[in-house]
């Protein structure tokens, strides 16, 4: 039987394509209806910038508040100096506590581009679980916590059994990880009210975890919802592209490149991406999903002005929509396009194309650089590039230099002043 829905959270949800689980989809549905639900996302502080894979939590978090909802974004200062285990094949590298602030610092920009955090009853609150972590005595903490876990029901969660099927070490810091999750939902709750933990698919356990012990500890009711694990269509993991991470900062990301990288999504996910990472109405992500042909390129531009406006405004997106037109139908330049600005002291008796080419973000080595040419793959000012011993002077770079690698990664190298 279909549920239907009364609440308008629980609808957006559905409609667009966020929900995979509920603890208890019409309890959940119910509490929305009565008042405000404060819900919380946890974010591991593992690097200064969350990348697009933590974008459709972001978007959970931003319809929750625009439905009515309290979102709690959660950094991890505590938690990361433990690392997730959840379907990795071997132990994430620990960071320092400096490393772990510094990185918290990089990723509370992003969020402030999604949710308004003040001091009205739907506000969002920014913790760090280090405010309760840090403090825990270890032997209070495994008589109060920890009497509260089984073990056998514990390697049965596929994120552990997946890791000990594949006979690799999962070591006794790592099985801690689920423990210290589900005591963040009680903390959250029992300090701030938090009755629901969202997710990806693969922190069901870890959700379902923290629910059992915050009834067990407090008795209270409170709710986990996931959201589908997203592949493109090709069978990707999203998030990632041929040049690494899709980082949401601009600083590590131009506007330009996560424009592009929307502006290159696959026909068949405009539509659902669509749903998932704007706020255009359900009805018209669907007629833009369903064009073809040549059609279907503007929805892509419509997908990646959408998409760039809510990260870095309304500015960047026409920035950065009018420079891929000049680049790719006028054979031009553009303005925005990822720069490399080197020295008359770095090209001091040239420089090669192979070395720029690398330096510019086009390729990860001199090694890749070279097959991108040999495979006819990169050009210079649009033309095919053939030579890899190509070196350039100051002379050839007196005015901007465009490099190409395919037909979508462009960089362009010019000489400081």
């Amino acid at each position: 039987m279909t549920y239907h829905p009364k609440s308008e959270f629980i609808t957006v949800m559905i409609e667009r394509g966020f929900m995979a689980d509920c603890t208890d989809l019409q309890g959940l549905d119910e509490a929305c209806l009565a008042g405000v639900v404060p819900a919380y996302i946890g974010f591991d502080a593992t690097a200064k910038s969350l990348h697009v894979g933590s974008l459709i939590q972001i978007m959970m978090l931003r319809w929750l508040q625009k439905t009515g909802g309290k979102p709690i974004t959660l950094m991890g200062g505590g938690t990361t100096k433990v690392g997730d285990p959840s379907f990795r094949a071997e132990e994430r590298p620990l960071l320092t506590p400096a490393q772990i602030d510094d990185n918290i610092a990089g990723i509370r920009k992003v969020f402030s581009a999604y949710v308004s955090y003040d001091d009205t009853p739907t506000g969002a609150l920014m913790i760090n679980n280090a405010e309760w972590l840090d403090e825990l005595n270890y032997l209070d903490f495994l008589r109060d916590i920890g009497r509260h876990f089984s073990v056998n029901r514990m390697l049965s969660f596929e994120s552990v059994k997946s890791r000990l099927d594949r006979e690799q070490s999962l070591s006794f810091l790592e099985f801690n990880y689920m423990i210290l999750q589900a005591y963040d939902f009680l903390e959250l709750n029992r300090r701030y009210g938090c009755t629901l933990q969202m997710g990806g698919s693969d922190q069901w356990g870890n959700i379902v975890n923290g629910i059992d012990l915050t009834r067990r500890v407090l008795d209270h009711e409170i709710y986990g919802l996931t959201s589908p694990l997203l592949t493109t269509s090709d069978g990707k993991k999203m998030g990632k592209s041929l040049s690494g991470a899709i980082w949401l900062n601009g600083d590590m990301l131009s506007p330009y490149e996560f424009w592009q990288f929307w502006r290159n999504t696959t026909d068949a996910d405009v539509g659902r991406f669509l749903k998932l990472y704007t706020e255009l109405p359900v009805a018209e992500c669907d007629r833009l999903g369903a064009l073809e042909g040549s059609e279907i390129n503007e929805s892509k531009i419509r997908l990646a002005n959408e998409v760039t406006t809510l990260l870095h405004g309304a500015d960047a997106a026409v920035a950065a929509e009018a420079t891929a037109r000049e680049v790719f139908e006028k054979g031009g330049v553009g303005d925005d396009l990822p720069t490399l600005v080197l020295t008359t002291e770095e090209i001091a008796g040239g420089i090669s194309v192979v070395q720029l080419i690398v330096r510019a973000g086009l390729a990860k080595s001199g090694k890749e650089a070279k097959r991108l040419i040999s495979d006819n793959g990169a050009r210079i000012d649009d033309a095919p590039l053939t030579d890899a011993g190509l070196m350039l002077d100051a002379a050839a770079l007196a005015s901007p230099v465009k490099l190409s690698a395919g037909k979508k990664r462009h960089a362009l190298i010019t000489l400081a002043g």
